[in-house]
């Protein structure tokens, strides 16, 4: 059992983290325990690059005490581009906020008239465990689903009421943690880096 930071100041984010790894970790925390650390500076155009730069921030500053996960992830909706991308929780611009993103990008797929499987898209994660300023791995995870035209559900958060998950007919918002950390992008990759530190560890 050992401590695991969480290089973010999201609370869903860390809670859900928390909620997927279970009690591997004696304690899990994100830098809203350490205010003298100030954010990393996210200038990655990749989830990796972006992922690297906290990840290794954050490691640094803490020493070798504990391991430091960061994560960058997002949506990419192929109607777009790819967008909003690693701009994700910024995507409505200075002051975004979940609701501003998603009234944001269903005005940029109302003006594509995108309909039907033209609303494709993926939650996508990249992950970075780091130790002491060194990164020890990196992990990926993603998931397919469709984006649909209105909000539903009330539980999620940032994209969650408009993504329907493959293989599903309700958005994450619907679904509740229970099935959405058993499916998610963010899931996926915590599985791979579970493997990592119980092959570590034997």
């Amino acid at each position: 059992m050992q401590a695991l930071v969480i290089a973010t100041h999201n609370a869903h984010k860390t809670e859900e983290i928390a909620d997927i790894l279970g009690g591997y970790f004696s304690d899990v925390r994100d830098l809203s325990a350490y205010p003298d650390i100030p954010p990393a500076d996210e200038t990655g155009d990749t989830f990796e690059a972006n992922a690297r730069i906290k990840a290794l921030a954050a490691s640094a500053a803490l020493g070798t005490d504990v391991l430091v996960l960061s994560d960058d992830s997002g949506l990419e909706v192929d109607a777009l581009e790819g967008a909003p991308g690693v701009h994700s929780a910024r995507y409505s611009g200075e002051g975004a906020t979940d609701a501003t993103n998603r009234a944001k990008l269903l005005a940029a797929l109302s003006e594509k008239g995108a309909r039907g499987k033209a609303r494709s898209g993926r939650f996508r994660c990249t992950m970075v465990l780091a130790r002491g300023g060194d990164v020890l791995g990196v992990f990926e995870g993603a998931v397919e689903g469709i984006l649909i035209n209105e909000e539903k559900g009330d539980g999620g958060f940032g994209y969650d009421s408009l993504f329907v998950p493959e293989g599903h007919c309700e958005t994450f918002a619907q679904l509740g943690a229970e099935v959405k950390n058993g499916l998610s992008h963010r899931a996926r990759a915590l599985e791979k880096v579970r493997g990592f530190l119980e092959a570590a560890a034997e």
